[in-house]
């Protein structure tokens, strides 16, 4: 190999070694585990519920750091508890507010598992919503280091409604399946269209009303195409019995024909 070719495969090495460096700068770091346990999917506004999470995989990128949480419920209070590798508790801290900040995790004191557990009230619906339905904030939780960028472990959301509210989304679910059974007909889908506007304006009896509206005209229209179909499948019934029926008296008046000729 001549001495330019050496030079080329030298600067090429040397080119690929500055771009693995790069690379492995550039590639995200493991984040915390996150596994969400006893976590509702919705609530009723006013009504308390409990959340939890359990944090593992601690030290991936820091060896010491701090939690921070907030939520949107009311009337909160958050329980921190820190477990070692038997699973043993070390320590418990609580917290009020739909905020807290400054739980420790360190390595040295042997946490391997952090426990979250938040509690409290569903708060009012601001804004209602059929798809997506309405949510709001359970609870966020962040990664965060002193006078360090914070990094967002978890961000759950759930479902809010009232007891109207619900109703009439029963209502609504119930007109959807049946006008996608019935192949969701141009009257009917513009009848829940109304529904759903009313339900998103907080008029729970007009969308339950317009919602039964839709379902009754989807009703219809599936019963009309089945009586044209039966209908249809009828006159082809009676054209194929007209047409056998010929076939027999043709044949028939051959066979008397035939008759009257050995006669």
């Amino acid at each position: 190999m001549t001495r330019t070719s050496l030079s080329r495969c030298s600067r090429l090495v040397a080119v690929l070694a500055v771009c693995s460096l790069l690379l492995a700068a550039a590639a995200p770091v493991a984040a915390v585990s996150v596994e969400r346990t006893d976590v509702p999917d919705e609530g009723e506004v006013g009504s308390q519920v409990t959340a939890t999470a359990t944090l593992t995989e601690l030290y991936d990128t820091y060896e010491t750091w701090q939690l921070a949480g907030s939520t949107d419920l009311e009337n909160v209070t958050w329980t921190v508890t820190f477990r070692n590798q038997a699973g043993d508790q070390i320590r418990q801290e609580s917290y009020d507010g739909r905020e807290f900040s400054g739980a420790t995790v360190d390595i040295e004191e042997g946490t391997a598992e952090v426990r979250v557990r938040v509690t409290g009230t569903v708060p009012a619906v601001e804004s209602y919503s059929y798809d997506p339905q309405q949510s709001f904030g359970l609870f966020a939780l962040r990664q965060t280091r002193e006078g360090g960028s914070a990094e967002e472990l978890a961000n759950v959301t759930a479902g809010h409604y009232t007891s109207d509210s619900d109703e009439a989304r029963e209502a609504l679910d119930s007109a959807r399946a049946t006008l996608d059974a019935a192949g969701n007909p141009t009257e009917a889908e513009e009848s829940f269209d109304s529904a759903v506007s009313a339900y998103e304006a907080g008029n729970f009896d007009n969308a339950v009303t317009l919602a039964q509206r839709a379902e009754t005209e989807a009703n219809e229209a599936q019963s009309d195409r089945q009586r044209n179909r039966l209908l249809l499948y009828g006159a082809g019934g009676l054209v194929a019995l007209g047409v056998v029926g010929g076939g027999v008296a043709l044949f028939l008046r051959g066979r008397g024909d035939d008759y009257d000729k050995l006669g």
